[in-house]
C-alpha cells in the first residue's frame, strides 16, 4: 500500500486543525487540500481512500496526465501560477487559487466567455510585498475587486495567500489577517467571496486560527517529496 502512514498523519492533522479552531478561528469549516505535486497518481488515490476529496496541483502539465490516470471523482484545485496562454486548461479544475494579475483575469474571462462556463477562482494577494511571490498588493485590492465585478466569466470565491516560508508568528498573522481583509473587500464589492486558502504544512495551524477555510498540505501528509 502506498503511503501507509497517511491515515495516521491525516488523523493528527485533523486533530491539530480542531485545536486551532478552538484557540482562534472564526467558526469556519476547514477543508484539507492534499497537495500531490511531484507525487504520482497513487497519491491521489491514497488521498481519496482516506476520505479526502480535494487535491492540489501546482502545474497544469503535471496535473493533466494525473487526472487521466485516476478514476475517482476527486476535486482538483490549481494552486500554482497559471500562464495566460494556458487559460483553456482550467476547465478540468474545480477552482483556480492563483488568479494573481489583471491580465490573467482578462484571459480567464475571455476563455470562460468562449466556453460558456464560468471559472471559480480565488484572488491571490501578496500582503507583505514578497518579490518572489505573485499576487495583488494591498494598494490594488479595492480597485481590482470592483473591476472583477464586470468580468462575468469569473466567480470570485475568495482569496489565497502564501506566507514567507521562514516567517515568525507575528509575520504569519499579519499575512493571514491581511488575506482576511482582502476577502472582506471582495465581499464589499459584491463578490460571493467566502473562502480563504492559506496555510501549508509548516504554518497551517496559525492560518486556521486566522480564518482559513482551505489549508494546502503536502509534506505533512505524504512525507518528503521525491527528488
Amino acid at each position: 500500500m502506498p503511503f501507509p502512514d497517511l491515515p495516521d498523519r491525516l488523523r493528527e492533522v485533523r486533530t491539530r486543525i480542531e485545536a486551532a479552531k478552538s484557540r482562534g478561528g472564526h467558526g469556519q469549516a476547514v477543508a484539507i487540500i492534499a497537495v500531490t505535486k511531484t507525487h504520482g497518481p497513487d497519491a491521489v488515490q491514497a488521498a481519496w481512500d482516506v476520505g479526502l476529496r480535494d487535491v492540489g496541483e501546482n502545474r497544469i502539465q503535471e496535473a493533466l496526465p494525473k487526472m487521466d490516470a485516476v478514476s475517482v471523482p476527486i476535486r482538483w484545485h490549481l494552486i500554482g501560477h497559471l500562464q495566460r496562454n494556458k487559460a483553456k486548461s482550467v476547465d478540468r479544475f474545480a477552482m483556480v487559487h492563483s488568479l494573481d494579475s489583471g491580465r490573467l483575469a482578462d484571459a480567464l474571462n475571455a476563455h470562460a466567455d468562449a466556453a460558456a462556463r464560468a471559472v471559480d477562482a480565488l484572488i491571490q494577494v501578496n500582503v507583505v510585498g514578497e518579490d518572489t511571490k505573485g499576487g495583488f498588493p494591498p494598494s490594488e485590492w479595492r480597485q481590482e475587486a470592483e473591476r472583477l465585478m464586470s468580468l462575468r466569466g469569473i466567480h470570485v470565491r475568495g482569496v489565497m495567500t502564501m506566507a514567507p516560508f521562514d516567517a515568525d508568528e507575528r509575520t504569519l498573522r499579519k499575512v493571514f489577517a491581511g488575506a482576511r481583509r482582502a476577502r472582506d473587500i471582495m465581499r464589499e464589492a459584491g463578490h460571493d467571496a467566502t473562502e480563504l486558502s492559506m496555510g501549508m504544512s509548516n504554518d497551517f495551524e496559525v492560518a486556521v486560527e486566522e480564518g482559513a477555510t482551505f489549508v494546502r498540505l503536502g509534506t505533512i501528509l505524504f512525507g518528503a517529496r521525491p527528488a
